[in-house]
């Protein structure tokens, strides 16, 4: 920071994020990294970078933001219900919602585990239509042992505050086309960065030198952290193992995840209690647990009532958003308290007759 200073270089393209951007392009074995304010800003301006008109098939299964970039850009979402075991949306019905009208497939990478990446670029080749990854959850991980962050066109990571790699906020496209880059780069600059291309608009989703110092600070410290994380799933894993009616989200066998989330899915029938009761007695005693996601993109307020043919049609995304939890992990996080928290689940579940009407009143 005292370089910031002293350079009086605060924001625009400046050594930092420039330094930023070649070592996350190594990192990540592509031709281009284009650092941007946020990932939100980055699905948006890819989709404007795409050239994408008409309609983009993505789940409804992700954070909201994944959606709102396609609204932002004059596009129509067309959302696609999720494999119930892994969580990523199902090639197979994605394939069943391609027609005409379709110009895109937006893949979501969720907790850190690959979203069929090869399966959705070769459903895109076949019908002519472009294909991008929302890859926020998925730094360093891995697709078939490829890193995530080459597949389709282009992919968008975030490196908000919650994710593995933190700039506080922050995000980068990467891409290895030359020519997608430049628009990319051009896009995010009010006023053109670059090699000069036609592009349709400008916008302001430059990344600041405080973002990018935090950025590197973090890069460095990505090998040690994924470590911890896969110490923490780990540990949850063991000690969850023996309590019926929870279920741990794994990597799929043979790849790399960052291990970031851990997430359950409760099963009220055998645990004794939904997850929404355990949620409300986890919180009750500090432990800072989340609803992901909850609800859906199609249940929310301006999707539900712009496409309301959405909203009883992914059985299995109800499903998920109605039983899945995540719990807590990164740096606050120990193995003690890791232990702690798994013992009060194992608690709750061994006292769910009583608990359930104290949860019912909170």
């Amino acid at each position: 920071m005292r370089g910031i200073f002293a350079r009086r270089y605060y924001t625009n393209h400046g050594p930092l994020a420039q330094e930023l951007e070649a070592r996350l392009a190594k990192f990540l074995d592509v031709k281009h990294a284009v650092c941007m304010t946020n990932g939100t800003i980055g699905l948006m301006i890819a989709a404007k970078a795409l050239a994408l008109e008409g309609k983009v098939i993505l789940p409804a299964f992700t954070f909201i933001a994944s959606a709102q970039s396609l609204t932002w850009a004059g596009l129509e979402p067309v959302f696609c219900d999720v494999d119930p075991d892994s969580h990523q949306m199902d090639p197979e019905r994605a394939a069943a919602l391609v027609d005409d009208d379709v110009c895109a497939i937006m893949g979501v990478h969720l907790w850190g585990n690959p979203c069929y990446p090869e399966r959705f670029e070769r459903l895109a080749r076949d019908n002519g239509i472009a294909v991008y990854f929302d890859a926020a959850h998925a730094f360093g991980c891995t697709a078939g042992g490829r890193l995530i962050g080459g597949f389709g066109a282009l992919e968008v990571f975030s490196f908000h505050a919650t994710k593995v790699l933190s700039a506080t906020e922050g995000g980068c496209v990467c891409t290895n086309d030359d020519d997608l880059a430049a628009r990319l780069r051009n896009i995010r600059s009010s006023y053109g960065a670059g090699r000069p291309v036609e592009i349709p608009l400008t916008g302001n989703g430059r990344m600041s030198e405080a973002q990018a110092a935090l950025g590197l600070l973090s890069l460095e410290d990505f090998p040690k952290i994924q470590r911890r994380n896969h110490a923490y799933l780990e540990a949850y894993r063991r000690l969850l193992g023996e309590i019926p009616g929870l279920r741990l989200q794994s990597p799929p066998a043979g790849e790399t995840s960052n291990c970031q989330y851990a997430v359950i899915q409760v099963s009220a029938g055998e645990f004794g209690l939904d997850r929404d009761a355990l949620f409300r007695i986890l919180q009750a005693e500090n432990v800072n647990c989340r609803r992901y996601f909850a609800p859906g993109a199609h249940r929310t307020y301006y999707y539900r009532d712009k496409f309301p043919q959405f909203v009883d049609s992914l059985p299995v995304t109800d499903h998920l958003c109605g039983s899945v939890m995540q719990l807590p992990s990164g740096q606050d996080m120990d193995l003690q308290k890791i232990s702690e928290v798994c013992a009060l689940i194992g608690f709750v579940h061994r006292n769910a007759g009583p608990l359930r009407t104290v949860a019912s009143r909170a």
